[in-house]
């Protein structure tokens, strides 16, 4: 089993400095790969990130029928590259050459290790007229319920049940739009229908929808496929429905969440770190945590800088759907909160389980308590390196930047969850200054 090994002195003894690249979403790159299946012929995506979730994804797409090549630069922690990404950050081209006939299966096996692989239910309904995709896996961070998107595509007029753990929908002809509510701006329920209303016959108007960046970038594209869709960045979406769509080249929206990580990792470590290609206005309320706990955030054109030499004030944090907190940074802000002055409150909203990571985060030193969905940690000077496991890909990337401020050697296992979500992460840290390793571990059940 693959780990990552961190040795530090504590807080500011190993300081990061340097420029951390941020290449494209993989909450963006992942739909916009299923989002090809809805026109036939060659799709090009650049800003793709080299992560283990996208080459899933690539064999989710071949199984469907695709040809599918994924191209990637690798790492350098020299100047940006190409149009394809910067040289540091892991991005590179996927094309996608899609058949006139699809098949409509998606298979345990692959769909299990995905949970982004629901998205191509819509896509494969709007496209085939049927689909049968297996119930999806992913990170262990809670329920996250399909009732949404199923009786989305029910109203659209898809018949939607499940069979030996697959979902299976038809549609007898062609789905028809409808006026849609969402219980909760769930963001996979309005990828999945947004998808399948744009060849559906008349208007669907689609209330209550989730308004990420990560859902602009998948408006943005569908409408250079020619779908014909208003409201973008709001929270109603009306989507005119089309009677087929055109293959595109389109370049993937920087990730938000790794420019939070990278922010976060010079908040806890300390340094002076340029975040180049991470896009601040999607960060404003993170940005304006950290300026208020004391680092020194300063805006550019390409990107941010964060910082800080002294421990930072400890700040509440409550988790919301954009363009509230993100649910994804919520670990980093908890073992930040470990190690700065004061007491924070940390409140999730969104995933009820990612206060799994805090008995990970207990086991380095944290004082923190736990109760429901609220979470109170006090901050101590120096945290204690120790053996700690990964649940999934944030809480595991947030246990090392926890290590980075803990004295001693902390090991975090399974470290596959991070590299479902950040393309070389060790070769970052590692250049940015951090004595981190990649080390094999023995198996958590030896």
């Amino acid at each position: 089993m693959q780990g990552f090994q961190v040795r530090s002195d504590g807080p500011l003894s190993h300081p990061l400095h340097g420029t951390a690249h941020v290449g494209g979403a993989k909450n963006s790159a992942l739909k916009l790969m299923a989002a090809a299946l809805l026109a036939p012929g060659r799709t090009e995506l650049a800003n793709v990130p080299d992560i283990l979730d996208v080459h899933v994804m690539a064999r989710l797409l071949e199984e469907l029928g695709c040809a599918v090549k994924v191209s990637h630069p690798g790492f350098s922690s020299g100047a940006p590259g190409p149009s394809t990404g910067a040289a540091g950050s892991g991005s590179g081209l996927v094309s996608i050459e899609v058949p006139e006939r699809l098949r409509h299966e998606a298979p345990y096996d692959l769909v299990r290790r995905l949970r982004a692989s629901i998205c191509v239910l819509g896509p494969l309904v709007a496209r085939c007229g049927r689909a049968r995709v297996a119930l999806p896996g992913g990170d262990n961070i809670g329920s996250r319920g399909l009732d949404m998107h199923f009786t989305g595509l029910t109203e659209l007029g898809a018949r939607v049940r499940i069979e030996h753990g697959f979902v299976v929908a038809d549609v007898p002809d062609r789905l028809r739009g409808a006026n849609l509510w969402l219980d909760f701006p769930s963001v996979g329920a309005t990828e999945n229908l947004l998808m399948a209303a744009v060849l559906a016959e008349g208007t669907t108007v689609i209330d209550n929808v989730a308004r990420e960046p990560e859902i602009v970038d998948l408006c943005q594209m569908l409408c250079e496929m020619g779908a014909e869709i208003e409201g973008l960045g709001g929270s109603t979406l009306t989507v005119y429905g089309v009677p087929q769509l055109r293959p595109v080249e389109h370049a993937t929206v920087p990730d938000r969440i790794v420019a939070g990580t990278w922010a976060f990792a010079a908040a806890v470590a300390g340094g002076d770190l340029v975040v180049r290609g991470g896009q601040a206005r999607h960060l404003d309320i993170v940005v304006d945590k950290l300026v208020s706990a004391g680092a020194d955030v300063q805006h550019a054109e390409d990107g941010f800088r964060v910082a800080v030499d002294r421990r930072l004030r400890a700040f509440d944090v409550v988790t919301l759907p954009y363009p509230g907190f993100p649910t994804d940074l919520q670990p980093f802000a908890m073992a930040l909160a470990a190690v700065c002055n004061g007491t924070a409150m940390v409140t999730e909203n969104v995933f009820e389980s990612r206060f799994m990571f805090a008995q990970e985060l207990a086991r380095l030193g944290a004082d923190l308590r736990t109760d429901g969905h609220h979470a109170v940690v006090r901050g101590r000077p120096l945290l204690s390196g120790a053996p700690v496991v990964a649940h999934d890909i944030r809480a595991g990337a947030a246990l090392v930047l926890a290590g980075l401020a803990a004295e001693g050697t902390t090991t975090v296992a399974q470290s596959q969850h991070v590299d479902r979500g950040y393309p070389f992460f060790v070769e970052i840290l590692r250049d940015l200054g951090a004595d981190i390793e990649r080390v094999e571990l023995p198996d958590l059940d030896e």
